[in-house]
Order: structure tokens, then sequence, then C-alpha cells
């Protein structure tokens, strides 16, 4: 892994004032922990920028004026809540017969088939965190997507590599390859035309149904009942006028 120097030098106030004093001077204060005890310096604003604001992976060469050098990780950074000017930062000493934890980015290389066929490539993790000795720490993982398809997943467990660890559960997600919205939204819509389209054969069925049942009950309606009653009730109700006029 690449290496950024920086030159600083070592104080022995430590405290809220002397920090601030040293942010207004342009130091950044800092502590380097891991050895014997804990070893407070500071450093140039400047000298920290290649190192802080960038996507790449670093460790670090503190170099002091007694000529002392040390290999270092950055470990945590504070940032002014308002104006994000760095305010403090600590670094941890690497040793090259211990392992250390730390972020590594992750470079995807390749065109993927998916992305072609019209997926959307979606970079779930775009650091991994790693545990190996400082010698084996990579500038970055790369990750070949050319075979990924519509769908297609790249997990953590399919990075494995001896020379360091991952410190992230196996299900974890580094990668994929998802459907796009729209065609998502193009097949709901496509059942939803099916579906209505069953439900509207379904009703005429069910109303031919109903028309047919109609036809064979009025064929069944005997109409002629009820004119044969009203004619017998009339024929039963005639008089006979010329007898009764003769008498």
């Amino acid at each position: 892994m690449k290496s950024i120097t920086i030159n600083g030098s070592k104080r022995e106030s430590v405290g809220k004032s002397a920090s601030k004093a040293l942010r207004n001077a342009g130091q950044i204060p800092c502590v380097l922990y891991g050895g014997d005890g804990p070893m407070h310096f500071s450093a140039p604003e400047l000298a920290f920028s290649k190192l802080i604001y960038t996507s790449s992976a670093y460790t670090a060469v503190i170099a002091f004026d007694d000529k002392e050098k040390y290999s270092a990780v950055l470990q945590d950074i504070q940032f002014h809540p308002v104006t994000d000017k760095v305010l403090h930062i600590d670094f941890y000493h690497l040793f090259d017969n211990k392992e250390i934890a730390m972020d590594i980015p992750v470079r995807l290389v390749g065109n993927s088939i998916g992305v072609k066929l019209g997926g959307n490539l979606q970079r779930n993790k775009r650091k991994l965190r790693i545990k190996a000795l400082p010698t084996n720490l990579p500038d970055y993982i790369e990750i070949d997507i050319a075979d990924l398809n519509i769908g297609d997943r790249v997990y953590v467990t399919e990075l494995e590599n001896e020379s360091y660890t991952f410190l992230h559960p196996d299900n974890t997600v580094v990668c994929q390859v998802r459907i796009p919205r729209a065609l998502i939204v193009e097949e709901v819509e496509e059942d939803e035309e099916d579906e209505e389209t069953e439900g509207e054969e379904s009703e005429e069925s069910t109303d031919g149904d109903k028309s047919k049942d109609g036809k064979s009950s009025d064929d069944g309606k005997k109409p002629d009942d009820d004119s044969k009653t009203d004619g017998d009730s009339k024929s039963d109700g005639k008089s006979k006028p010329a007898k009764d006029s003769k008498e």
C-alpha cells in the first residue's frame, strides 16, 4: 500500500487551550496510539489533504524533527460541525507482525452484461473493512463485473483472499445489477391489464348464463292458465235475456 509522509512536531502541552492555539496557527493536533503510550504531535493542516480528501487508501509515515519515523494508519478524524475543518486526528502505530483493521476502497472493472441489457448497477459497499498485516494491506479490492446479469449479486464471500480477512457478515452484498424501475412498472401494469381482461371475460360469461336461465324460465311459464280462468268466469256470468223476456 502507498504511504504519505507527514512531517510532525512533538508537543507536550495538551488540552483545549493548547489545541485551540495550534489550530489558530494552522496546525492540527494529533495523537499516535499503539506504542508504549500515546504520542501527541501536530502537523500543518495542508499535510493531511492527500490523506483525508481521497477515495484511495494510504498508510502514513510520521516523521519528527529528531529523525524518528513511525508507520501509522489513520484511525479517526474529528471535523467542526459547521465549517467542516479538521479539529483532531488519531493515528494507530503499525507493526510488521501485528494485524490492523482498515477500510479499503472497492474498484469495479468491466462492463456488466446486465447493464447492457438495461439493468441498473448498484454499489452497496464502496469500501470494505479488512484485517491484515501491514505488508498485506491492498491499495484497493478489485471486482470484475463483466459477467453480472440482471439480478446477479456479488457477496463478500466471493472475494475471500489469503492475505486478509473481511470484517463483514458472509451475506454482505458488495454490488448488484437490479431490474430497472421502469421495467418493473411495465410488468405490474401488464399484470393488472391481464387481470382486468380476465375479469371482463368472467363477467361476460356470467351474463350469458343469466340470459340463458331467464329464457328457459320464460319458456316454462304457462300464460294460457290465466286466460282460461278468465274465460270460464266470463262464460259463467252470461244470462239468457230471450227466455226472461218471454216470461
